[in-house]
């Protein structure tokens, strides 16, 4: 099965930016480059990176998210009805390094922009990869109900979500409609693996922001119920052709992390979405057990493990990797399993604290656990 995406080798999508990249971004933010000069020096990084990981055997194609500076926030401020801004602070507390203070907000009635920069960022990735090789190129956007989250669940009270829709309702129907459009708009720039990214679902599996949620008067396993429907919504017209995944993160930025909890308290909202593939977090204690995973109903989805950290450079312990295959086979048969980092190296563009080549050591090490178990 994993001939097709997601495959028995996947990765999250994002990788770490060269030096020179780093540096263009600088200058283009101190106004010594243009918008032109910059996407120039982000094509060059991105066709590199497109060699490298074909040279490490990885068959999804990312452009590393190369263009972005935020895994999620560059795509949702693109959207018709949204609207970037500089906060205080970013509105979750990372156990590590602080994230840069930049969100997202609600200013208006919420529609997929046709207009939208990603459209263009992936045909110039899908151009690179080609159509006709083993190789697939795979876009990778935030899932819906992070604008939900922002709105509803991490709201600090400055949110007019409320005002925008009086019925709440109608801001679901949007959200679906939007990502409808997107899903859309993707696959007719020729886009057939697409993947929502989502901090959403480890937010309602985290024992305090449960209990904040509680007394602030929100249900959180009402809450998961809706995140089901806007995402099925959203996924209700794709085309039999397109694989669209998810991968549930716990928060990822310069090696730390947001949220903590195993899935159990989501996991049947989680796997009533109609998602062709699911990336799961695995690679410490605070993801819980495979126990969950009973939720899961053999439709013809995968289950992608993300058993190795992206966060530091040293290398897991290959036997110990593959006896958690196994032991997750008592709730997932091997055919329907893969692999992956637990996340993306970069999910924002300062990335995590190992080096390019400690980054490819993990892919490469992830590829050999694949020959010794599924060849």
């Amino acid at each position: 099965m994993a001939n097709r995406p997601p495959f028995r080798t996947d990765s999250v999508g994002s990788f770490l930016r060269p030096a020179y990249l780093h540096q263009a971004r600088r200058e283009f933010a101190e106004g010594t480059i243009n918008r032109a000069q910059l996407t120039e020096v982000e094509d060059k990084a991105i066709l590199e990176l497109i060699d490298q990981q074909k040279a490490v055997g990885i068959k999804a194609i990312t452009d590393g998210e190369f263009r972005r500076g935020f895994w999620h926030i560059d795509f949702l401020e693109n959207l018709t009805g949204i609207e970037g801004y500089t906060a205080d602070s970013y509105n979750q507390k990372f156990h590590g390094k602080a994230a840069p203070a930049y969100n997202i907000r609600a200013t208006g009635k919420i529609a997929f922009n046709p207009e939208h920069p990603f459209l263009d960022h992936f045909e110039f990735l899908l151009n690179a990869v080609g159509t006709d090789s083993e190789f697939v190129a795979k876009a990778t956007i935030p899932s819906p109900t992070m604008i939900l989250r922002q709105e509803i669940l991490a709201n600090d009270g400055s949110s007019k979500i409320h005002q925008l829709y009086p019925q709440i309702e109608e801001f679901y129907q949007d959200l679906a409609q939007t990502y409808r459009d997107a899903i859309a708009a993707f696959y007719a720039r020729g886009c057939r693996y697409l993947q929502f990214d989502d901090t959403n679902w480890a937010f309602l599996i985290d024992s305090s922001k449960r209990e904040s949620l509680f007394e602030k008067g929100i249900n959180p396993d009402e809450i998961a119920n809706v995140c089901t429907q806007i995402i099925n919504e959203s996924l209700r017209d794709k085309p039999e052709d397109l694989i669209v995944t998810t991968h549930i993160c716990r928060g990822n930025h310069a090696s730390s992390w947001l949220f903590s909890g195993g899935y159990e308290p989501v996991a049947e909202a989680l796997f009533a979405t109609k998602y062709d593939g699911f990336f799961l977090e695995y690679d410490s204690e605070r993801s819980g057990d495979f126990a969950p995973l009973r939720h899961w109903s053999n439709n013809g989805s995968q289950i992608v493990l993300g058993l190795i950290t992206s966060k530091f450079p040293e290398l897991e312990d290959a036997e110990q990797v593959k006896a958690r295959i196994q032991e997750a086979t008592q709730y997932v048969p091997l055919e329907n399993l893969c692999i992956s980092p637990q996340c993306g190296f970069a999910s924002t563009e300062e990335g995590n604290k190992l080096t390019v080549e400690q980054q490819w050591d993990k892919i490469r090490f992830l590829t050999e656990i694949e020959k010794q178990i599924w060849s």
